[in-house]
Order: structure tokens, then sequence, then C-alpha cells
């Protein structure tokens, strides 16, 4: 059974969508459809692991309901690619199709930094709620859909509208080492989220249809059936935004279309040839540009940041997918030393930050750890997976410089303090800024070079 064959109110039977390009056309439209999709492909894959898959270790409960980590991720998790590990997650997916959702924050201590970052379909980062955008205080936050026209609600502060009837928020509350478990603990407990009827102790409209979602499968995603899961997520993302109008009669030429079914042994074997040669084709046009990507400056966004630049948003979400809006965190680091030679864990670096030249943060900033090619954190016998301006006993030199020791093994009983453990074999070092200062987006300030010791 295809996908297309999966999907409640789809047309099943409906013969694949007309291909009205040519084998030589298809194959430049699909290299870029590929592109286009492949943020929204493994967005939805956390999608079914975190919604819809009970069985899955990162499953959420379904839509409309939180799943908070009290603790830092560690080598054990792999839902997602160079997690962060300075600040417990609160995972959550709504489905705004029925009515809009209210998100509920308490007051949170003014040295303590939270986030909700609020992701589309599309992988655009569309809303805020915390410390840098909305202030510490309590609130009551709406969130809805392209389909809902309504008045601000009384009791809510500000009114948030997606492109797309489906949305995630990554929550973000930052944990001062494991003393400080419990104290996160009570502040997750108090984030809520609840339907506007309910909020408003009114009637709820009727349940939205029903869609059955298709299974994820890897394999078929990034193949030329990756047609098909995107034109299940399309169905979402209606109206198609203006700038996108054109885009999509072009895709529309090789059977992409919101909702339609696409079945690739009904086209004709050139053509499904050409789109397979533009699929692989768009994998290494991605393949490229992360190679050449060392920063985040500009990857993560909204769709004005953004700018139309699709491949700038499949290489933010191959490289590390939800990454934040630069005024939010900014991410950069390094996988080659001063010499632009791999970095590994066999040769033991130096990370040297003078007193002037500290990461610039209004809150806090970190560097973690990655293996590659996998981009995970890595097990090491201290259980220290990242290092910051919070780590507990890290020490500073007498002129308020700073050295950080990079490497497998230990550098010494009297700079364990400054480790950061590496793995056996090749990594990359990516350092997070929370509230940068402009310096960091202007080139004023550098992320140093690691130095061999």
């Amino acid at each position: 059974m295809t996908l297309s064959h999966q999907y409640a109110g789809a047309q099943a039977s409906t013969a694949a969508a007309t291909i009205i390009a040519s084998p030589e056309e298809a194959r430049g439209i699909a290299k870029d459809a590929y592109i286009y999709a492949y943020p929204m492909l493994f967005n939805y894959q956390t999608l079914y692991e975190q919604v819809l898959d009970p069985g899955s270790k990162s499953y959420v409960g379904g839509f409309g309901k939180f799943r908070n980590y009290s603790h830092p991720y560690g080598p054990e998790n792999k839902e997602i690619v160079t997690p962060n590990n300075d600040t417990p997650y609160s995972w959550a997916w709504l489905d705004l199709r029925r009515e809009p959702w209210v998100l509920t924050v308490p007051a949170v201590k003014d040295d303590r930094y939270y986030v909700f970052q609020w992701i589309d379909l599309f992988t655009y980062n569309f809303a805020y709620v915390g410390s840098r955008a909305t202030g510490n205080g309590a609130g009551h936050y709406l969130f809805a859909g392209p389909d809902w026209h309504g008045d601000t609600p009384k009791g809510i502060d500000k009114v948030f509208r997606s492109e797309t009837d489906i949305i995630l928020t990554l929550g973000r509350t930052a944990l001062n080492g494991p003393a400080d478990v419990k104290n996160v603990q009570a502040i997750q407990k108090q984030y809520q989220l609840t339907p506007l009827s309910a909020f408003e102790h009114t009637s709820a409209p009727p349940p939205a249809p029903k869609v059955t979602f298709p299974k994820w499968d890897e394999a078929k995603a990034t193949s030329i059936d990756f047609i098909s899961y995107l034109n299940f997520m399309l169905q979402f993302t209606q109206p198609t935004a203006p700038s996108e109008v054109d885009l999509m009669q072009r895709f529309a030429k090789i059977g992409i279309a919101p909702g339609e079914p696409f079945d690739p042994a009904a086209l004709p074997a050139a053509t499904r040839e050409a789109i397979e040669q533009g699929v692989a084709d768009g994998k290494a046009a991605l393949a490229d540009a992360e190679k050449h990507t060392t920063s985040s400056y500009d990857l993560f966004g909204s769709r004005q940041d953004l700018n139309g630049d699709y491949m700038k948003r499949a290489v933010a979400a191959g490289m590390g997918i939800y990454g934040n809006t630069k005024e939010e965190a900014v991410y950069v680091g390094t996988r080659v030393n001063a010499d632009h030679e791999q970095l590994l864990g066999s040769q033991p670096y130096l990370i040297h930050f003078d007193k002037k030249d500290l990461p610039p943060a209004k809150f806090f900033w970190s560097m973690t750890m990655y293996d590659l090619p996998g981009r995970h954190l890595v097990a090491n016998p201290i259980n220290r997976y990242s290092i910051g301006d919070r780590t507990k006993g890290i020490r500073y030199n007498p002129d308020g410089s700073l050295d950080i020791y990079v490497q497998h093994t230990t550098p010494g009983a009297d700079k364990e303090s400054n480790w950061l453990p590496a793995p056996e074999g090749a990594y990359n070092v990516i350092a997070r800024i929370y509230g940068p200062d402009a310096s960091v987006f202007d080139g004023t300030w550098k992320f140093p070079a690691p130095q061999k010791r």
C-alpha cells in the first residue's frame, strides 16, 4: 500500500496526479521540491514519533499535551541531532483546525531564563514567549490557525497566528545543575495548554475532520515518495502563502498538490527516473551546502527572516532542526582546528578566550560536544556534555581569560574543571549564546579556533 492510500479524506481512488513536465524539466523541479520539502519531512518525523506513535521513546501523549524533561539530554537521547544540554525541554504539538489553544505560563524569577519557541509545519519560528520576548511575568497567550478570525479574547495577553494548522512548541527552562532539578520541575508543572473554549468556559466547536497520518518511513520520505509526505502535509498549510503561488504551480507539474495522492508506480518510467535523479541532485546540493555552513546566524527564523531561501531552511533542518531565531540564541562552532583539520579526540586542543572576547550573552553561554556524523552527545567519565559560564567550578585565569581543554582523555586533575570531554573519533563543538549582542551578528565577535596542545 502506498502512502497515498492511507490518507483519510483524500481521493484514494483517483489516479496519480497528472504529470505535465518533460523528464528534463521534472528532474529540475524534483531537485528544488526535495530541498523545499526536506525540513518539513523531518519535522513530520518528529510529529509522528511524538504524537502518533505510542511506542516511540519520544512520545508526548498526543496533541495538546506537554511532555517535560527535567534533566538535560544525555547520550541516550537521540530523538534530534545537536540537542541542547543547557535547558531541559518541554515539547507539545497543537492541532488548530478545531479551535485556537492557550498557553499559560507562571511568573518565573528574573534570574532564570526560559523560552517557548513556536514552529509551524514549514519549520519557521513564527512566535516566541519567554524571558526575551514577553518577559518573566505570568501570562496567557493564544495560538490560532489560518482559518480563525476572532477578536482577542478577554484575559489573553497576546494572539499569535500560524500559517499552518499543526504547530509545535519547544520550551526550554534553564537548569542550574542537578540540585536545581526540583525547581525546574515546579515551574514546568505550571506550563499549561488549554483549548480556547475550555479557557472561556464555553461549548467546544465541532471536531475537525479525522485524518489518518501516514507512518513515518525515512527510506520512503527521502526517495521519490517524498512527494506523498509533502502532499499530505500541504493540506494543513492552506491557503498557500502569496510568495509561493508560482512555486506551487511549478511543483504541480510533477504531482505535488495539497492532500492529493501520489503513486510513483503509475508514472512513465522516464518521468519516474527523472524525479528520482532530481531527488539525488537535491541531496547532493544539500550536502554541499552543509559543508560550507559554520554558524546559525541566519539559518533559523520566520518566513520573513528566511525570505524564500529554501536551501538555507533545509540546511538548518539538516544541521540542527528547531534552532532558535538569532535574537533568541545563536549557535556557532567548528569541526576543524586552527589548521583547518578535522577535530579528533586523539588530539588535545585548547580553546582560549581573552577576557574581552568571552561570548557576549545577555543570559548565558555554553559549548557542547557532538560526535560525527551522528551529531549526538557522547558518553564520558565525568558525565559532562557541555561547559560554559554556569559550569560549577570552572576556573578563569588571573587576567580574566578562559581556557577550555577539549580532548578524549583527562587533561589532568588540575585542569578537569575546564575539560570538555571528546569522543575518540571525529566531532564538532557548538557554542550557544543565549541573548547574543550585535557583535555576534556583525562579525565583530568570533569563535576562537581550537589550537593543538
